[in-house]
């Protein structure tokens, strides 16, 4: 078995790290925390489900399949679905919500409050073209990528929010007050709703090319080798993952009795360093929130980029991310609010199916690869997850979503697709037919 040393599996490590935390790892968990009040444990574990664990498995499902890329994994449901969800995944994690979310969180926590609000509007178009100048810079040689992100980017960024979180736990600024709405009776599902905002499970099927890439650049070639250091990898980056979320959950929930219940997380995290640290606070709180952002951009816009080139093959790498970068610098433009107002719905649909995407590929041996498993598993968490993301929308079915809140189990807390999936998988293994499904070129071959 072939072996690499520590060193290069942490360098890997640390640039998944860092390829998952962005912007809206920080500032999720403090609001979250300040939400769930004296229940921010129960909070933070399914925030960890959906925020650690999920992203752990999905970065290893790819090994794990042998499939060459996501379109040849998903491509075992069948062709067209596996074309159309691939592309609206990258669209989701890319250009359309995740990419220009990452120069807006930058924005208003590391800038607008320096300033004067009738420059906003200009500042903010500065700022997003030099944010997503460096992500092109950065990104046109993905090579270079594990080298800039795991030894030079990474560090400062960890170094940072370990200064803010030992002070913080050190000398709390109070104690945690009652829940808010949702997590008197339900924190563990709550948290665990909060967690498909990060949007980790979904770049982690992206992001699970870029670190088997990476580990074949150290020599590892055999597949169970390649296996053992991408799961070393990404334990390495789950573990650092789970104990800042875990801190910030805490900063947010023992922040209240001080501040308040405030705004966003980047309120929380705004407050809480100028509270320990004054005016540098604020300087510290911006180095933090415009590293996670920059890491994290520069993944999605490497990952993206590549997806486009393997289906448009006409088009340069260098253009293909020339154009998404501009897009996302536009889309940026728009504001951090309505940015995540209209992700919501869009997660709330397609993260379901990703969730039952990645459990079935770990247990695509076990029933053998059919088809009609996959197939009907995930017709019906879609529907579910279609109707529940359609909600809040003007598309709200509501005579459906009625009937699924008084008849369907778990619905009412988020997790209405759960026995569906199930239900849907057995139904798939009784059902005659169905080829097994397709095995693509294995990327890991011995």
């Amino acid at each position: 078995m072939q072996r690499i040393p520590f060193s290069k599996t942490l360098t890997i490590g640390l640039m998944l790290f860092a390829l998952f935390f962005g912007a809206g790892n920080l500032v999720f968990p403090a609001m979250m925390g300040q939400n769930a009040g004296d229940q921010f444990w129960q909070a933070n574990l399914g925030f960890l489900i959906t925020g650690v664990g999920l992203p752990l498995l999905g970065t290893l499902a790819l090994g794990f399949s042998g499939s060459k890329n996501l379109l040849a994994l998903i491509n075992r449901v069948h062709p067209w679905f596996a074309f159309g969800f691939t592309t609206l995944l990258y669209l989701t994690i890319g250009p359309l919500f995740a990419m220009p979310r990452t120069g807006s969180v930058s924005y208003e926590i590391a800038v607008k409050p320096y300033i004067d609000a009738e420059h906003g509007t200009l500042a903010m178009a500065v700022f997003t073209v030099l944010f997503f100048a460096v992500t092109l810079l950065l990104s046109i040689n993905p090579a270079k990528m594990v080298d800039i992100v795991g030894k030079i980017l990474t560090p400062i960024l960890i170094v940072c929010i370990a200064v803010l979180a030992i002070v913080a736990i050190a000398a709390p600024l109070g104690t945690p007050q009652e829940p808010g709405a949702g997590y008197a009776s339900h924190a563990f599902f709550k948290g665990f709703q909060e967690g498909y905002l990060t949007m980790d499970a979904l770049a982690a099927l992206v992001f699970g090319i870029i670190v088997i890439n990476a580990i074949q650049e150290k020599g590892i070639t055999e597949r169970k080798s390649i296996l053992a250091v991408c799961f070393q990898a990404a334990l390495i980056a789950a573990s650092m993952l789970a104990v800042i979320y875990t801190s910030l959950t805490y900063i947010g929930a023992s922040s209240v009795s001080t501040f308040g219940i405030l705004a966003n997380g980047g309120e929380v995290l705004t407050s809480v360093t100028n509270h320990y640290f004054g005016t540098f606070g604020g300087f510290v709180l911006g180095i933090i929130v415009l590293l996670a952002c920059l890491t994290t951009s520069i993944g999605l816009t490497t990952a993206c980029s590549s997806y486009v080139q393997k289906i448009i093959p006409g088009m340069s790498y260098k253009s293909i991310c020339i154009i998404l970068s501009v897009i996302s610098a536009l889309l940026a433009n728009i504001g951090l609010d309505q940015l995540i107002q209209f992700s919501v719905p869009v997660l709330a649909i397609i993260y379901p199916v990703a969730i039952v995407l990645i459990l079935l590929t770990f247990l695509h041996d076990f029933f053998k690869g059919k088809r009609t498993v996959y197939g009907v598993s995930l017709l019906l968490t879609f529907l579910v997850s279609l109707v529940d993301g359609l909600k809040a929308t003007p598309l709200n079915i509501e005579p459906i979503h009625d009937l699924f809140t008084q008849y369907l189990p778990l619905y009412g807390i988020g997790l209405g697709w759960l026995i569906p999936a199930i239900v849907g998988a057995l139904i798939g293994l009784l059902l005659p037919g169905g080829h097994k499904g397709q095995q693509s070129s294995s990327l890991l071959e011995d």
